[in-house]
């Protein structure tokens, strides 16, 4: 696909976290050196734990922060971006388009939304799979993974079409997975989560940057599936 040179995007990431962590700081890099009209959302409602230290992009001094926060204030200063954020968590359909900047069911975007969800549950996933049916332009990154290996989707939805399938369409297991969304779990289920690593990570947000990179500067996208493996150093285009 091509996008249009002058057109403004709104970007909302949701999850500041494991791979959001990573995309961030690039994500900002990108809006300043980029001629387009850039606005950066970016929101979380989970506060920096001593634990996310290991393999999240946090330092010792974030701890006690909400991450979006932590994450908007660093980067939006160090590139001269404007500092949004929401400190909470993204769970009502109608909320995320708003954020987005557009109203569910608008056949008419202007500025183009770009979703970049980097949660951790599939209820959240669904959410932003709604939304994705609900608009008729709208480009949709979604990326998953486990410790060692996982795969980042690009939706594309132009005009009422769909251009490319977002991850839900794909990987339909999404939709029937019976998880809650953050802000249901208790103490004891958040502390438990799905292994991970920062080699993950970070991998799964350059696969990220690179589809946003070649979206908002080059104006074009050639690659909307990439899958990866940390173990094999390995990473490829699936489509």
């Amino acid at each position: 696909m091509r996008l249009e040179s002058d057109r403004p995007v709104n970007i909302v990431v949701i999850g500041a976290g494991g791979t959001g962590g990573y995309v961030i700081p690039h994500l900002y890099r990108i809006a300043h050196a980029s001629e387009r009209d850039i606005r950066i959302i970016i929101a979380d409602g989970d506060l920096v734990e001593d634990k996310n230290l290991i393999r999240q992009n946090f330092s010792a001094c974030d701890v006690g922060k909400n991450k979006a926060a932590a994450m908007a204030e660093r980067y939006s200063g160090v590139f001269g971006v404007e500092t949004e954020y929401v400190p909470e968590y993204i769970e009502d359909e109608s909320r995320l388009c708003e954020l987005l900047g557009v109203e569910c069911g608008s056949g008419d975007l202007q500025p183009l939304g770009i979703l970049i969800g980097a949660v951790d549950n599939n209820r959240s996933r669904v959410m932003c799979n709604n939304v994705f049916n609900m608009l008729d332009n709208i480009i949709y990154i979604d990326s998953g993974n486990g410790e060692f290996t996982g795969q980042v989707v690009c939706g594309i939805k132009r005009y009422g079409r769909v251009l490319s399938k977002p991850a839900a369409r794909i990987y339909p297991d999404i939709l029937t997975d019976a998880e809650k969304f953050p802000s249901e779990l208790s103490c004891a289920e958040r502390s438990i989560s799905a292994p991970q690593s920062i080699a993950a990570n970070v991998m799964a947000s350059t696969a990220i940057v690179s589809m946003l990179y070649y979206l908002l500067i080059d104006g074009s996208l050639q690659s909307t599936r990439i899958a990866f493996s940390t173990r094999k150093n390995l990473m490829k285009k699936i489509a």
